[in-house]
């Protein structure tokens, strides 16, 4: 019996950013030729999402202290992982999927899942990895090798890897962020480090632990960038078993998005997305980043 997606969604995400301590941080693989077996997408133009924000300066020329006098008495109507300006799913009903995985960092949760992103190399299969900024700053070397990498797309998770919100929600016993100017921050901070990274800032952005409330999606889009979350819980966190994160990738239907963790390889991500995407693949879905199917205003 496949797991439907509001019980997928009612696993716990944050596991995979609290750790397990003892991996070492290997070093990076360069990228192999990719395998026929896995198609490679040719992306159909992406699709516009529109921003629920309000008239928006230029993409960075906003001030933290302008963003605090546009949201600071707007009260959020909205919490959770699907409120008023995040994307759950691709816009469309191509048999298309879109793996995206989170380095979350801190003091457990800062080791690199070589294998997995050995998997995705060695067969083709682009993704979408959410990095934050303690997880960069724990890998320096393996960031920059997958910033260079055409195969993978590099999106915003954060500073320090909390809820976005603007009176201090909580979610899975993380306190999010107080206000507008400390959502500001958790964002800002380490899109300037991507922007560093990358060349350009990033487009996409997730929250630690995915949640996030209305108000929080709207200082996002001013700071040109969109939230997303999912629609298929991968791995729960990096908790699930091999056979379990099979299990759950294989529920994805046309436009999913799939979260799995890349921060810790004694998990079983990499195992169960390498049984899951042949599989997929075979059934004629193809795998894309999220920019391929996404487009901001």
């Amino acid at each position: 019996m496949s797991l439907s997606r509001r019980v997928l969604l009612a696993l716990p995400v944050l596991a995979g950013c609290a750790g397990r301590p003892g991996a070492a941080n290997p070093a990076p693989r360069s990228a192999a030729t990719p395998s026929p077996r896995l198609p490679l997408t040719q992306p159909a133009p992406p699709i516009a999402v529109g921003s629920s924000a309000s008239p928006a300066p230029a993409v960075g020329t906003v001030t933290r202290d302008e963003m605090i006098a546009r949201y600071g008495h707007v009260h959020p109507t909205a919490w959770g992982m699907d409120v008023p300006g995040v994307t759950t799913m691709l816009p469309t009903s191509d048999r298309v999927i879109a793996l995206t995985f989170d380095a979350c960092g801190g003091p457990h949760g800062s080791d690199y899942d070589q294998a997995l992103v050995g998997f995705l190399r060695r067969h083709g299969v682009p993704a979408t990895l959410f990095l934050n900024s303690r997880w960069i700053d724990a890998n320096p070397r393996v960031s920059r090798d997958l910033a260079a990498d055409p195969l993978f797309e590099i999106a915003n998770h954060g500073t320090r890897h909390r809820p976005l919100s603007v009176s201090g929600r909580s979610a899975y016993g993380i306190t999010g962020t107080h206000d507008v100017g400390e959502v500001f921050d958790e964002i800002d901070g380490n899109r300037g480090r991507l922007g560093a990274l990358l060349g350009h800032p990033p487009r996409f952005f997730r929250s630690g632990t995915a949640h996030c409330d209305d108000v929080a999606t709207r200082i996002t889009a001013d700071l040109g960038e969109h939230v997303v979350t999912f629609d298929v819980n991968g791995d729960a966190g990096a908790t699930f078993t091999p056979g379990q994160v099979a299990h759950a990738v294989l529920t994805a239907r046309p436009g999913s998005i799939v979260i799995g963790h890349m921060n810790h390889p004694s998990g079983g991500t990499a195992e169960g997305i390498a049984a899951a995407v042949p599989r997929l693949a075979d059934s004629g879905y193809r795998f894309v980043r999220l920019s391929d199917r996404i487009v901001s205003d």
